[in-house]
């Protein structure tokens, strides 16, 4: 193999390509079982980002379910999850088009189960999610959001459709703003379900009902958890009836069970996290096996693990995986599977033998992490913790530079390029990102920053946002690189910070701040469809996250001074940095209309600017070819303004000219 040559840091040659990045990986969105057989559903940007169901045949093949005209991906709270389950061969899906649940038997057609757009109304005005279905008495029960009323605030229930005939639906349950997770007791008598209401998000505070069930109504519900000061988190039957559910009630989300007489038992008492932000609807974190044992997810200390959990004596037993992120777990007959990744093993979906601990893989995103030309330049990176002004820390991931074709000069210190994950309330990823992969092999040290607010670090950790994003966040943020440029680990002159969503809003929050130390920091930044008007998002955004600014910043009508203060587009006479934008034309959690502001406020004070409209695109980019073509712009965006003219003046002072 011959030597690595020396180059500077920012200029490496990468085999690892934004066409590679985009065409070789796809997202595998959920995992489902059919008695024993396993599907799943898989987003091909190649097929301008359609969402497939597949089948694991008996022959290990993989086979796709809905035919080319389909996109199994639902609408509901924007944000989607769980479109699609399997029952006895027979599918039941949303379609993305028209949002219609479709049912979809073994070698058949699909057959749509609620009705098209009415007269008048607006198109895709019923969305469907989160559905089980009831095989004794034919139906699909599941959450239903109602947009007819396009004036009006949609309208969120629990419907039960006949598998046998189309209909919107007979309501079951309603009266609160949200609803998720409804699942039947194994006998079909009991229904529970999740419910919360504004102005709480499904983190902050939901409800944990059950009630008697006879196929057509529900009687004598009652409140088993939760309330404005708990989250509950994936309400499950076990074999016997027992309702299991993951609950913060302690500071962390544990597992517990509820029992006779309302009493509610941790089944496992940890400072660690098995539960996760419910952004998406059908999020799983363990499968029970019988009535006395689970195979549990949970995060501890920032890390991914696994583990079979004895329900009763709450003894845990971790499997010896490669794996730091597990999600989508489901269990059928022994065997459990579940999606799992690390930041270099491509993100999988794995079967397991709970009693062996071996381990299969059925699918993986993507192929190129196991080529050994890719494998040589991936990054690995290194947990930190780091001091903050509010502290008492923070935690984040530094992917340091890594290229075994290249080194840089001797005494040089790589760019940084900070990430800003969205949410907020959400986490820095532990799966191998190819994205974070194309900026380390071509010499720029990245770090994910999990700010005080996200979650894995138990709900104090959570609440440490409560009312102060744009402050604790960015502080955070601007706190992690200067303690790796402390550290020595990279060059103070070259740091940038980029972001998606909220990240976005946070990365643009840091290059206006007040504080000139924090907004000096950054030389350079990139917005990806981020907010940029608080005021604007909390008027125009969808019913999902309509009151969640109340929570970050303030109430609305009483705080507009706090927003005006915090919003970067008020603040653009601070900012001196040059600015890359990346917005989806289609977006309706942050309309363009936001990004679009931001950019003429800069432009018009002369600020460097780069603005990339993505036809087609909605709240994150789907399409390969628009994929590819926003890392490439913003690579270039950098090199052409951050790294090049750092490296010509180092060249001119070193040789002493001026």
């Amino acid at each position: 193999m011959p030597n690595p040559t020396d180059a500077p840091y920012g200029s490496w040659s990468s085999p690892i390509t934004s066409a590679l990045v985009a065409s070789e990986t796809i997202t595998l969105a959920d995992v489902l079982l059919d008695g024993g057989e396993v599907c799943w559903v898989e987003a091909r940007p190649q097929e301008a980002g359609r969402h497939v169901l597949v089948r694991r045949a008996q022959d290990g093949s993989n086979v796709d379910v809905t035919p080319l005209a389909h996109s199994v991906r639902t609408r509901v709270h924007e944000y989607g999850g769980a479109a699609a389950l399997v029952v006895d061969g027979t599918a039941c899906f949303s379609d993305f088009a028209d949002q219609r649940l479709y049912r979809l038997d073994k070698g058949g057609r699909p057959v749509p189960l609620t009705p098209g757009a009415e007269l008048g109304a607006p198109r895709a005005a019923l969305r469907y999610a989160c559905g089980l279905v009831d095989t004794q008495r034919r139906l699909w029960i599941g959450v239903r959001e109602d947009h007819r009323e396009a004036a009006g605030e949609a309208i969120n229930t629990i419907v039960a459709l006949d598998l046998d005939s189309e209909s919107a639906g007979a309501v079951l349950v309603q009266g609160h703003d949200f609803f998720a997770a409804p699942r039947l007791s194994p006998d079909g008598r009991r229904l529970a379900w999740l419910a919360w209401d504004h102005p709480r998000m499904p983190w902050e505070g939901t409800e944990l009902w059950v009630a008697e069930f006879d196929g057509a109504t529900l009687r004598n519900p009652t409140l088993i958890a939760g309330g404005p000061g708990e989250s509950v988190f994936q309400p499950e039957w076990s074999p016997d009836g027992v309702l299991y559910f993951v609950s913060d009630r302690p500071g962390w989300w544990n597992l517990h069970r509820a029992e006779a007489g309302g009493h509610v038992v941790n089944v496992c008492p940890m400072a660690a996290e098995f539960g996760r932000p419910q952004w998406a609807l059908g999020m799983s974190t363990y499968a029970l096996l019988s009535a006395s044992e689970a195979v549990c997810s949970y995060i501890e200390g920032g890390v991914g693990k696994l583990a079979l959990l004895d329900l009763l004596s709450g003894a845990l037993t971790r499997f010896d995986l490669p794996y730091a992120d597990y999600s989508a777990l489901r269990a059928h007959g022994g065997k459990v599977v579940f999606k799992a990744g690390a930041p270099t093993l491509a993100t999988a979906i794995v079967e397991l033998d709970p009693r062996t601990g071996t381990a299969t893989v059925l699918r993986q995103s993507g192929t190129l992490a196991d080529d050994p030309a890719i494998r040589r330049h991936l990054s690995a990176p290194r947990s930190i913790e780091f001091p903050t002004p509010r502290g008492p820390t923070a935690f984040a991931q530094f992917y340091p530079p890594t290229n075994a074709d290249h080194r840089a000069p001797d005494g040089e210190r790589p760019p940084l390029l900070v990430r800003c994950h969205g949410g907020p309330t959400s986490s820095a990823s532990a799966l191998l990102d190819l994205r974070t992969q194309f900026w380390t092999s071509r010499g720029v040290a990245v770090v994910d920053v999990d700010y005080g607010g996200s979650a894995g670090y138990g709900r104090a950790y959570r609440e440490r946002l409560h009312g102060m994003w744009g402050i604790v966040d960015v502080e955070d943020c601007a706190a992690a690189a200067r303690h790796l440029v402390d550290q020595a680990w990279v060059d103070g002159e070259r740091i940038m910070i980029t972001g998606t969503s909220a990240g976005g809003f946070t990365a643009l929050a840091c290059l206006t701040s007040a504080d000139a130390t924090v907004r000096e920091t950054f030389k350079a930044g990139g917005s990806h469809y981020g907010v940029s008007d608080l005021a604007a998002l909390a008027r125009d955004t969808h019913k999902f996250e309509s009151r969640y600014l109340d929570w970050l910043v303030a109430p609305y009508a009483e705080g507009s001074t706090v927003y005006a203060e915090r919003s970067p587009v008020r603040n653009a006479d601070r900012l001196a940095a040059p600015v890359a934008f990346f917005q989806g034309a289609e977006d309706k959690i942050v309309p363009p209309g936001q990004t679009e502001s931001m950019v003429r406020a800069l432009r018009q004070k002369g600020i460097t600017t780069q603005y990339l409209l993505f036809a087609g695109e909605q709240h994150g980019f789907r399409q390969g070819m628009n994929i590819a073509w926003a890392l490439d712009a913003e690579f270039y965006f950098y090199e052409t303004l951050v790294f090049r003219p750092a490296r010509e003046a180092r060249r001119r002072n070193s040789n002493g000219t001026a």
